[in-house]
Order: structure tokens, then C-alpha cells, then sequence
């Protein structure tokens, strides 16, 4: 059975599905994984823009820092699942490592740059949370729209 989109053709927020994406874990699929991210926010933006404007930026580098993460500690494949929730976004990233994520110091300047990606993570989002599974663990981030 077709549903009819209301509002001059653009979806409800009940109409905006779930997005799900698969990623064999390159260093290609960290933009593969913020395009697909922009993709679901544009689709939801048109239904229910965000709250202010720099609510879909802090989404897009929080997805784009987790898939950094799992790039560089948790090699192999992983998938990013994006949801509309009662008041914001829900993230979650899942990978093969059951390694849970920890802050490390940051060394800034040349050559020992990075540091502050779970910091800003947990910075950016109302709640963060880990859930290690048999085969890895889901990083589960919750952000404000």
C-alpha cells in the first residue's frame, strides 16, 4: 500500500525511515559514511528541520570521527545506523572490535596530532554508550535536532 507524503511532498517525520550502511572499514568509507549521514539529515531536514543549525554539524562529525575511529582501532568492516528519536538523532556505529573506546592524551603539533575524538564525541552528544557484543560493539551516541 503507497503512502502519501504530506506537506507539498515531503515526508512526515513519521515517514522518515531508519538509515543503515555497510562499510568494508577503507579510509575511503569515513566520507562514504558522512555523505550517507548528510543524505539521511537532508531527507529528515525537510520534515523536521533541526532545532538550530549547527545541530546537523555536530551529527556529521560525530559520525565522521566514530568511522575515523574505527579506521584507525577497530580495522575490518562496520555499519552506521542513523534514527530520528523523540528529540534528537540516534547514532549508532558498530564494529568488530570488543575493545570499548577510551580517551588518550592528546598531543598536538606535527606528526602527533589526534586525541580529542572521544573527548569531542562526548562533548557534542546528550549521551553516549558502548555495548560490547560477542563479535565487537555498538557505539550508541544520541545528539540533539
Amino acid at each position: 500500500m503507497a503512502t502519501e507524503s504530506r506537506g507539498g511532498g515531503n515526508p512526515s517525520s513519521e515517514e522518515i525511515e531508519d538509515r543503515e550502511a555497510r562499510f568494508d572499514g577503507g579510509f575511503g568509507d569515513v566520507t562514504r559514511a558522512r555523505l550517507c549521514a548528510e543524505e539521511f539529515l537532508t531527507t529528515l531536514a525537510r520534515s523536521s528541520p533541526p532545532a538550530a543549525p549547527e545541530h546537523r554539524d555536530d551529527i556529521l562529525l560525530v559520525v565522521s570521527e566514530l568511522a575515523a575511529n574505527v579506521i584507525q582501532y577497530a580495522p575490518g568492516p562496520f555499519g552506521l545506523t542513523m534514527r530520528r528519536v523523540f528529540d534528537g538523532v540516534h547514532v549508532t556505529l558498530g564494529d568488530t572490535s570488543t575493545t570499548p573506546p577510551a580517551p588518550r592524551p592528546s598531543h598536538p603539533g606535527p606528526g602527533g596530532g589526534g586525541g580529542i575524538g572521544w573527548y569531542l564525541i562526548h562533548t557534542l552528544c546528550d549521551q553516549v554508550s558502548v555495548v560490547v557484543r560477542e563479535d565487537g560493539k555498538d557505539v550508541h551516541a544520541f545528539l540533539p535536532w
